[in-house]
């Protein structure tokens, strides 16, 4: 195929979305309705694209960053107007693709199909039609007795004839880039001063230039989102396309309709996904996970046989086998290593836990870097805020933490330590040493083993 580029008209307010921000920067399943049509296009081979905005906005890069260049459609004149904005950033472009930003459900295979078709036939303009939506509100497709497209004939313009035809605009073109400029400049305005892209497809079959037309059998490709009821609906389909896929590549899902995973998320094989998760953002989750029921998995990092109940995961990275929950939180760029086990109720935020460390119930970690092989007791906590400044708490392999115990930040426990059980700990605390009271002192006396005991007669005794 000869130079293909993309135009994504996003200058529209959205008003009937009663939001300050531009409708299409309202986001479905975690991305931004542009970002999603973009995606699309991207994968449909189109490298280059230009993305109409409203003037001065500068959320539409912030959202898509360099993956597009920008134009800004100064008034909202229609459709024609706002790709006209478009042209001087297409230079040395042969054929222009035409999508919108409130459209995010396009799928990238038709735009494929579209530019293919346009290539083949060698028409001046390609349009994706459709006889599978619902056709109230949208333009008819008009033809001649050999079957060939006449016009668009948008709804408030139809008669009660052309109501009755089935086939629809989608919205979606494809036209010969020498042509379209040379065209869309002589298309009169509206009585209210806008220029429609619709209006060309007469203008072209009246040439005798050539329209054809691919058709769409999805019934929700050519959706736009108008206000949020809509914007409901297509997260709905998205979602429900997301499942699906992962399903298929091997993801277990025992109740799919309560979950919801976003579009840049990514699951591996064998995990289960339990009732009512949210898994968000660029999340990456590895192979034979647990994940749920009642989790919340939000932008982190979860590797290899994890299982994580009830619980929220955040901004963090857990390595393989780690277990953690329920009703826990881990937040703040943490760093859980594998085999760590977190109990009911714990917090974990700006924190490195070694490997195999035991986190009980009702504790919290915050600023603090665990060794191996840690236990910290119910209910210990690091106490990293003095009011002004965090501070963080360091604490050595095969440290025992015992229950209750306030570790004052900054802090450092060494390899082998322990504390009592309540203990207020406002100093550093030698490798080996047992400390307990408050504040906690060294204590004379042997340091009590957290490892499961080999005596037999304890074992009986505790039986």
């Amino acid at each position: 195929m000869t130079n293909y580029a993309a135009v994504l008209l996003a200058a529209g307010l959205g008003t009937r979305m009663r939001s300050r921000t531009p409708k299409a920067l309202h986001r479905v399943c975690g991305r931004e309705m542009v970002s999603l049509a973009l995606s699309a296009a991207r994968e449909a081979g189109l490298e280059n694209a230009v993305v109409v905005t409203p003037p001065d906005d500068e959320r539409f890069r912030a959202a898509l960053g360099d993956d597009a260049l920008y134009a800004a459609q100064s008034q909202p004149l229609g459709t024609g107007n706002a790709l006209m904005q478009a042209r001087s950033a297409l230079k040395g472009v042969d054929n222009i693709v035409v999508l919108y930003g409130d459209t995010p459900l396009i799928k990238p295979r038709m735009l494929a199909d579209m530019m293919r078709r346009h290539a083949e036939s060698e028409a001046s303009v390609t349009l994706l039609t459709s006889s599978a939506v619902n056709p109230d509100g949208m333009g008819r497709i008009t033809r001649d007795a050999d079957g060939n497209i006449t016009a668009i004939v948008e709804h408030e313009y139809a008669d009660d004839k052309t109501l009755a035809i089935r086939e629809v605009n989608c919205g979606f073109y494809c036209f010969r880039a020498a042509w379209l400029w040379q065209n869309l400049e002589r298309l009169q305005p509206s009585p209210n001063g806008e220029v429609s892209l619709t209006d060309l497809i007469e203008v072209a079959a009246t040439l005798g230039m050539g329209v054809v037309s691919v058709s769409s059998d999805d019934p929700h490709e050519a959706m736009g989102v108008n206000n949020r009821v809509q914007l409901a609906e297509a997260e709905a389909v998205m979602r429900r396309r997301i499942r699906k896929r992962w399903m298929l590549a091997g993801v277990a899902m025992p109740d799919p309709s309560s979950v919801y995973i976003d579009f840049d998320v990514t699951l591996g094989q064998d995990t289960v996904v339990m009732p009512n998760t949210h898994i968000r953002g660029r999340t990456r989750i590895g192979d034979s996970c647990e994940i749920g029921p009642n989790a919340i998995i939000d932008n982190a990092i979860i590797g290899d046989g994890c299982t994580i109940t009830a619980s929220v995961v955040r901004d963090s990275m857990l390595e393989n086998s780690v277990n953690v929950g329920p009703f826990s939180h881990i937040r703040g760029v943490s760093h859980i290593e594998s085999g760590v086990h977190i109990g009911t109720s714990a917090e974990v935020k700006n924190s490195r836990l070694g490997r195999e460390t035991k986190m009980k119930h009702f504790s919290a970690v915050g600023d603090a870097d665990l060794g191996a092989r840690v236990n910290i007791g119910a209910g210990a906590i690091t106490c990293n805020f003095d009011g002004i400044a965090k501070h963080r708490t360091t604490i050595g392999r095969d440290a025992f933490i015992g229950s209750g115990t306030m570790l004052v930040a900054p802090v450092r426990i060494g390899e082998g330590a322990a504390t009592g059980t309540g203990s207020v700990v406002t100093r550093d605390v030698a490798a080996g040493a047992f400390v307990a009271g408050m504040p906690a002192r060294k204590v004379p006396a042997r340091k009590p083993s957290h490892k499961p005991s080999t005596d037999k007669s304890l074992a009986k005794a505790a039986e």
